[in-house]
């Protein structure tokens, strides 16, 4: 085998193995949302004040992305940022599949309309 074709699936495997690390757990995901549970309620379904969003059935991607930009300071909240922070990659990955992985009220609500 060539030299340049070892270093492609080389770095093929890693592309893959980075692609596994990066999934979420959903119960790891449980186990670390204690803390989300407070204002976004056990399984994410909110706690009866609007002004906490409800995240149960989100798409993982878009709560992935939020947590980070959280952590960034893209986006601006200071007690998600203050959260956010403390937050690895595969914490993010894990919180965000839980709350992904639960019903949500919502579809719910609006087959009511």
């Amino acid at each position: 085998m060539r030299m340049s074709n070892r270093i492609l699936l080389a770095l093929a495997g890693c592309v893959l193995a980075a692609n596994v690390h990066a999934a979420g757990n959903p119960a790891n995901g449980a186990q670390l949302s204690q803390v989300c549970q407070a204002c976004h309620g056990p399984d994410g379904n909110g706690v009866g004040d609007p002004q906490y969003p409800i995240i149960a059935g989100q798409y993982a991607d878009y709560l992935v992305h939020s947590l980070k930009a959280y952590r960034s300071g893209e986006r601006s909240n200071v007690i998600m940022q203050g959260f956010a922070q403390n937050l690895s990659d595969q914490d993010i990955a894990d919180l965000s599949a839980y709350f992904a992985s639960q019903k949500s009220r919502l579809e719910d609500l609006s087959k009511r309309r």
